[in-house]
């Protein structure tokens, strides 16, 4: 059975957005692709052979879960890295499966040990230093330890990265911080190289970072929402066009969620519209309902706010949205009819409803709202 809405991800837009993202880290640096959060909402089991089909082959998730996802997917032989959690009841299976993963605290640098021994195979580790972030991340104090550790057991342990994780670089806000951790990060890297612990990649920059502070992109760049068509910030954004002469935002974003008319109602004036009284007409109104609602994605917070394009016109959401529906005013569009296309993000014709539009309605991030899109809705691969 049909979903009562679907997902185009568009091929042509990620190869532009792929050689926008090139300039900025340069040959020097290699790429790993971000898809955690179900590929920001794209789709892991769609992204990911695209992606590899576009020269990607590195791919960075956040749990062992989506690393799992990633291997069952990929077409080729890609690198998958783990940047966050690894159960102790799945680290033989990373393990085995060559995937790499973050060290992150001296816990999980002892519970490896033991896996590679009993195994017979080479854990391939990114040593996460902690610079200033504070969540995740081994201090200072805890690299001696961790340093006599990796020594004692270098057969079975190989350094692939040496690692951090900036606070914030897409707001100026923070600059100072950066700043501090990016000195840190030198520091400890030279201090691990001292005491000859020494990585193939040393990789800090986000897609904020590596358009901001450059110099942050070192052997790799984790690059995630820039990819997919999206800025990190409206700062990013203004910092990358301040210095180009052509001002149009050079992105392409990938996705379109469609849905379709599902029903068409003539309502009288003075008529509240579906739940509560939010929503009185104050005319005549001819109505559609379209098939999604909160338990989809819509988030509630929209009602009465958002819009959706239908035969290349705006209709603005009218009334509450419910869990599975909602309701637009087509009253100005001429000749719609049951099954026409309803544009929930993206274009028609010359009409387009961006993810910002969402996020300046209802305070969700683009990050929030495009993760939030259930994963059981299709996803296909357009040229």
């Amino acid at each position: 059975m049909e979903h009562s809405s679907k997902i185009t991800i568009s091929k042509s837009a990620y190869q532009k957005n792929l050689e926008l993202i090139k300039g900025f880290h340069g040959e020097e640096s290699s790429l790993s692709s971000v898809v955690k959060g179900n590929a920001y909402g794209h789709g892991i089991n769609v992204f990911v052979p695209m992606a590899e089909e576009c020269g990607v082959n590195h791919f960075s998730v956040f749990n062992a879960h989506e690393a799992k996802r990633v291997y069952e997917s990929r077409k080729k032989d890609s690198e998958i890295m783990i940047m966050g959690h690894v159960p102790a009841d799945q680290l033989s299976w990373v393990i085995d499966r060559e995937i790499q993963f973050f060290v992150s605290d001296l816990h999980r640098l002892k519970k490896l040990i033991p896996l590679v021994y009993d195994l017979n195979v080479t854990a391939r580790i990114h040593l996460e230093v902690e610079t200033g972030m504070n969540r995740t991340g081994l201090s200072r104090k805890d690299l001696p330890e961790a340093i006599g550790l990796i020594k004692a057991n270098s057969h079975n342990i190989e350094i692939e990265g040496i690692c951090t994780h900036f606070a914030g670089a897409e707001s100026i806000a923070n600059h100072v911080r950066v700043q501090n951790q990016i000195k840190s990060f030198r520091k400890l890297k030279n201090y691990l190289d001292q005491n000859e612990i020494r990585a193939a990649k040393a990789h800090a920059a986000c897609s904020a970072a590596m358009i901001r502070y450059p110099k942050t992109c070192f052997d790799m760049v984790r690059v995630g929402i820039l990819q997919y068509g999206f800025w990190p910030s409206q700062e990013i954004m203004i910092h990358y066009l301040q210095s180009k002469r052509n001002q149009e935002d050079p992105l392409e974003r990938l996705i379109t969620w469609k849905s379709e008319v599902m029903s068409i109602k003539e309502v009288k004036v003075n008529q509240f519209v579906g739940y509560g009284t939010s929503y009185l007409t104050d005319a005549p109104k001819v109505l559609a309902t379209i098939p999604v609602g909160y338990a989809y994605g819509y988030s509630r917070s929209l009602s009465n706010q958002s819009r959706v394009i239908v035969n290349g016109h705006y209709a603005p959401v009218a009334g509450i949205i419910n869990m599975n529906l909602l309701t637009v005013d087509i009253s100005h569009i001429p000749g719609v009819e049951v099954g026409d296309e309803a544009i929930l993000v993206g274009n028609q014709e010359d009409k387009e409803i961006p993810v910002s539009s969402f996020s300046d309605i209802s305070n969700q991030l683009n990050y929030e709202l495009l993760t939030r899109i259930p994963a059981d809705i299709p996803r296909t691969i357009i040229p």
